[in-house]
């Protein structure tokens, strides 16, 4: 029976659905030219897309074969016994990383990949219930259908759904086999017949779902799919949504249904569930026409890109409810930029260029695709960031996946995407939107066309591109001229360059010089085009300065670089002592772009001088220092260990923050009997309070209940008779507190002796804890620490009188 059904849909969507898809009245006015149409072989992306391919995508599969996310499946097919493991939402990783592999399918068929998949889809299928239901939390240890739909705000159901139809689409294409298509149409009936305006009403809790409902109707040709996509973003912030009883808007701005989608007009609230409902409303308005989608839209991108938008393209600033903040709330170490939200963002962007045809979205999608989403994923393909700030302490780094792994598997089906952001095309129109080496194959209105770039972008500004039509016609090729080439940081006041360049992209064909005429952002080049004729663009790609809106509060006074579309950071291993948050950038510096092929698989660089400041020990005076100044792209840093980065840099003193005058902390030699960041101790970075993780600390979990101890060494021997420990203490969040007890010995004749009348050794939180005692002369300290009974513990900072 299964086989004859999968047959019967096969044979319906040969002969019914698809003409029924292309007569649909309406749709995006431009198209993206697929990606699969598009070879990509430059030095920039290639790799990365094989890294995907090869490492990225084994690697996330393992993962969910290691943390339970696979065999949940199998316990629901009944293949294995055994609870459910992980979030109830655990079941969206397996479908993004899925996505993901049909792509790479897509663009290099490999048979291990293709038998993979064909095993998980047998596992799904066994696991589907008989009316379509499929989602491995109500389904293990045995079905629960009491519990189905009981909490869509919070179990995601729909949300999972939603990542399960992107991917089965995606396999679909990839391969011309139903099996996963099958699975996701029971499923979208399924949801069809229990969630309308008879049944129930309220919407969504995590929106995805209508951007997969989209996917299926043009996989499909079926109305009701695209129909049940417009019912669940017409539900949002409305009375009853839950039924008589329900009220206004269930989940309020958190989940954007505080009022009717159309009504709305700035960002609020989770930031990936906004720019998921926004990617969601683009594709209902191209496919239904409905204008009140895109106005609503049309306003709230121009509050993201006009007060909540970082340098680098990624938003969503706050941790809390990982959540847009209030307007131009902008903070630049506890950033939170979710690789998720700017993954989406890039979405958004795509469509709304696909929408309006404007270049603005794509300087923006630009943007977040080479910085802000970018920095997301580690050049070795296996580590992930979670939030992406643009300052760090040190605590920062890449981690080999997480709990909620949302944002690694998203990668997965991100990157191998990026070829189909290159071209559009529209009637007889092609708009060249990305600058990547690659061969693309193109359908206009009446020809077919390949499309050649040769081009070192973003390091360098020279893009070469080959046409060769068919036959010889008259077509119109839009040129992208990137904002940032034309004088324009963003396209609002958010940002600005500090000041203009003189210098102006130059176009040829057939190497001679022409100036095309502007639309929308693009250089428009009309004639009559033959095989081999050639484009060449050049963008001067000076070093610049940007500077924020004023409003900005964490970057009053501050600047930061950018080169093409590439954003720049200090980091601390390219500087002798690691120090970067006390560097000042003077504007009448000389900076220069050099590239260094050994550096991080090759980056261009920003190099020049800056100045250091720091208190002098003699009178806490500021010392300026001219120091060697090295930045690098913002997407390349955290490979190289734990350190200080800035993105701004302050432009003078008023804002700059100089290094405290040296002190015998300072100066020590720290070593510890076990734990992390032993040099947190003396970095004389004083937390905010005992549970600040945005400066660097030393603990010693997961040892718990242990005596350890702390060693700081002397650059010489000094007369002391005070020691200040502020301690780490992680309650709510961790196993660290502060300690049962502790004591203080100094060095004499090589060996540790307690120090003689002490008064005080406190266990206080959020403070220092003085100690005083009598004076002794010595070259070392040795700080003995008794942890709770069941608790591990660390230390923020100490310091020595």
């Amino acid at each position: 029976m299964v086989i004859l059904r999968r047959l019967i849909i096969y044979i319906l969507m040969l002969t019914i659905h698809l003409p029924a898809l292309a007569e649909n009245k309406y749709d995006y006015p431009i198209k993206p030219v697929p990606f699969t149409e598009v070879q990509v072989t430059d030095c920039f992306w290639a790799p990365r897309l094989q890294t995907n391919q090869h490492i990225t995508i084994p690697y996330a599969f393992w993962e969910c074969e290691q943390t339970g996310r696979i065999s949940n499946f199998e316990k629901a097919a009944g293949l294995l016994e055994g609870e459910h493991k992980g979030a109830h939402f655990n079941d969206s990783d397996v479908y993004k990383i899925m996505e993901g592999a049909a792509y790479s399918l897509q663009v290099k068929p490999d048979k291990m990949t293709r038998l993979y998949l064909d095993k998980l889809i047998r596992i799904m299928n066994a696991a589907q219930w008989e009316d379509g239901y499929l989602f491995t939390y109500y389904s293990v240890p045995e079905k629960q259908p009491e519990n189905r739909w009981t909490n869509v705000d919070w179990a995601h159901e729909q949300y999972c759904a939603g990542h399960m139809y992107e991917a089965a689409v995606a396999h679909y294409q990839a391969t011309k086999d139903t099996s996963f298509l099958d699975i996701a149409v029971r499923n979208a009936d399924l949801i069809c017949d229990v969630f309308n305006p008879q049944g129930r009403t309220d919407p969504p809790g995590h929106e995805e779902i209508e951007i997969g409902l989209c996917k299926l109707y043009r996989a499909t040709g079926n109305q009701k799919y695209l129909d049940q996509a417009k019912f669940f973003l017409d539900r949002r912030g409305r009375e009853g949504s839950r039924g008589p009883e329900g009220t206004r808007g269930l989940y309020g701005e958190y989940a954007q249904d505080h009022k009717p989608v159309t009504e709305q007009t700035t960002a609020v609230g989770h930031s990936v569930r906004a720019v998921y409902l926004y990617t969601g409303m683009a594709d209902v308005a191209a496919l239904t026409g409905d204008m009140q989608y895109i106005e609503a839209i049309d306003a709230i991108w121009k509050d993201v890109v006009g007060k909540k938008m970082y340098i680098t393209g990624g938003i969503g600033s706050r941790h809390g409810g990982e959540a847009f903040g209030d307007n131009y709330e902008l903070p630049n170490l506890t950033a939170y930029n979710e690789t998720c939200a700017a993954i989406g963002f890039v979405f958004w962007n795509h469509r709304m260029f696909l929408l309006h045809g404007h270049a603005k979205y794509i300087d923006v999608m630009e943007r977040t695709l080479y910085n802000g989403a970018l920095s997301g994923i580690s050049l070795e393909g296996d580590k992930f960031f979670y939030p992406n700030p643009l300052e760090s302490h040190g605590r920062h780094q890449r981690s080999p996946w997480f709990g909620c792994a949302c944002c690694p598997s998203n990668v997965t089906r991100f990157i191998p995407a990026v070829p189909g952001y290159i071209y559009a095309q529209k009637d007889n129109n092609i708009y060249v939107n990305l600058f990547i080496g690659c061969k693309a194959q193109l359908n206009t209105k009446n020809n077919r066309v390949t499309m050649t770039q040769n081009t070192r972008y973003p390091w360098e500004g020279n893009v070469r591109i080959t046409v060769e039509p068919e036959k010889t016609d008259e077509f119109t090729i839009f040129i992208r001229i990137p904002g940032w080439a034309r004088n324009e940081a963003v396209p609002t006041d958010l940002y600005h360059f500090l000041k203009q360049t003189s210098e102006k992209p130059r176009l040829r064909v057939n190497n001679k010089e022409i100036q095309a005429p502007m639309q929308n952002g693009f250089a428009t080049i009309t004639r009559k085009w033959n095989k081999g004729d050639i484009i060449e663009l050049n963008l001067p790609m000076p070093v610049r300065r940007i500077i924020a809106n004023e409003k900005i509060e964490d970057d009053k006074g501050k600047v930061t670089l950018q080169r093409g579309p590439i954003v720049y950071c200090a980091e601390w291993p390219d500087y002798p002592d690691g120090k970067v948050l006390n560097l000042l950038m003077k504007d009448e510096e000389v900076l220069e772009p050099k590239f260094q092929d050994e550096l991080l698989n090759g980056i261009q660089v920003i190099e020049g001088q800056a100045v250091a400041l720091a208190h002098s020990e003699k009178n806490n005076s500021i010392i300026e220092t001219k120091v060697p100044f090295l930045a690098i792209p913002y997407y390349a840093w955290a490979h190289r260990g734990p350190g200080q980065m800035a993105v701004w840099l302050p432009r003078n003193k008023s804002v700059a923050t100089p290094l405290p005058a040296p002190t015998i902390a300072s100066k020590s030699k720290v070593s510890v009997s076990y734990g992390t960041d032993p040099f947190a101790v003396n970095d004389q970075m004083e937390p905010q309070n005992s549970n600040d993780h945005s400066v660097m600390y030393y603990h010693y979990w997961p040892h718990k209940g242990t005596s350890e101890w702390v060693q700081m060494d002397f650059d010489k021997p000094y007369t002391i008779s005070c020691v200040q420990v502020y301690w780490f203490d992680d309650t709510g969040q961790g196993e660290c507190r502060t300690p049962a007890s502790w004591n203080i010995l100094y060095k004499q004749n090589d060996k540790f002796e307690p120090v003689s009348n002490p008064q005080g050794y406190g266990t206080e939180k959020d403070r220092f804890n003085k100690t005083s005692f009598g004076p002794v002369q010595t070259d070392a300290v040795r700080i003995e620490i008794q942890s709770q009974p069941d608790f591990a513990g660390g230390i923020h900072e100490i310091k020595i009188q």
